[in-house]
């Protein structure tokens, strides 16, 4: 590989994922150069999707989320996994070095010497630790939110085994972390945290609201009737009577410790029409679980 060929690849990868399959072209010819260069590009695409991942998760998201995305905000992600990548001790070493391995080439080929050594060290240089000290922060809505309902989630969890964490971060991705709940006509809670529709069979009370709907791929404005209860309590229990007593939802994995097979078997179920549905769910519950972890761990050392 030329210089001018690793540059013009270095600087184009971040943004085109095709390039990815010319860097794989190159390694195999067992140049080392090549191999580095192709450990470097594998981070650089790993780190640009951690940071997506992290970013959206912090974001105001669910069923009155405008469709798009910033552009902006997405090139800056993919400069800072091109800079974050190639860091000493960092995923490109270990991956040069299996890469190397498969290849056979001899060690003092490509010095991979040092890889076990900085394994350790992963904590304090790699690309994900330097990702992890400018990761965007949990939200002081995601914390309250969480805060808020992990007990009463954690109730219904006991009595039907629908995990806690998928039930906040689902109810966190519905409402924006509660910044846009349903209300009711005068402005007053409808208690609603799923964004449960009020078909023929409810006979409780109505909450009507204009909602994004997608309709063959193509978002639309409509207006809908939610359900409405007296409690965010009563919503937690009538979502979970709904996952496990309505026909349309009896294969959505509701106790597998993945939040993304959840999330997928959810979307695949037709619980939403957004054909994002389930990246950006597993995106919230994730990010639900690691606040309720640092809760916990507290707590522990009170």
């Amino acid at each position: 590989m030329s210089l001018g060929q690793t540059s013009s690849i270095n600087q184009s990868l971040a943004a085109d994922a095709g390039a990815l399959n010319r860097l794989k072209m190159q390694a195999g010819q067992s140049d080392p150069a090549s191999i580095k260069e192709t450990a470097k590009q594998f981070e650089s695409l790993f780190m640009r999707e951690l940071i997506k991942s992290m970013r959206e998760a912090t974001m105001k998201s669910g069923m009155l989320d405008n469709p798009g995305s910033n552009l902006g905000t997405d090139l800056l992600d993919q400069q800072f996994a091109v800079q974050m990548s190639g860091q000493p001790g960092g995923l490109s070493e270990m991956i040069a070095a299996q890469l190397s391995r498969q290849m056979g080439l001899k060690p003092e080929a490509l010095d991979t010497s040092k890889v076990p050594a900085t394994l350790g060290a992963m904590g304090k240089s790699s690309s994900l630790a330097a990702y992890r000290a400018n990761a965007p922060k949990p939200t002081v809505n995601q914390s309250n939110f969480v805060e808020r309902h992990t007990e009463a989630a954690a109730r219904i969890e006991k009595e039907t085994g629908i995990r806690a964490s998928f039930m906040v971060g689902q109810a966190g991705h519905e409402t924006g972390w509660g910044q846009h709940e349903i209300k009711m006509r005068g402005g007053k809670p409808s208690f609603n945290l799923f964004g449960i529709k009020a078909d023929p069979s409810w006979k409780g009370k109505v909450a009507e609201v204009t909602t994004t709907e997608f309709v063959n791929g193509v978002a639309e404005k409509r207006v809908a009737k939610f359900r409405a209860y007296d409690s965010y309590d009563a919503s937690f229990r009538d979502y979970a009577r709904l996952m496990t007593q309505s026909p349309r939802y009896a294969k959505v994995d509701l106790k597998n410790g993945s939040a993304l097979a959840f999330a997928s078997s959810l979307q695949k179920a037709g619980y939403a029409t957004d054909p994002n549905y389930a990246a950006k769910l597993s995106r919230a519950i994730e990010a639900t679980q690691r606040l309720q972890q640092r809760t916990q761990v507290v707590a522990q050392n009170v």
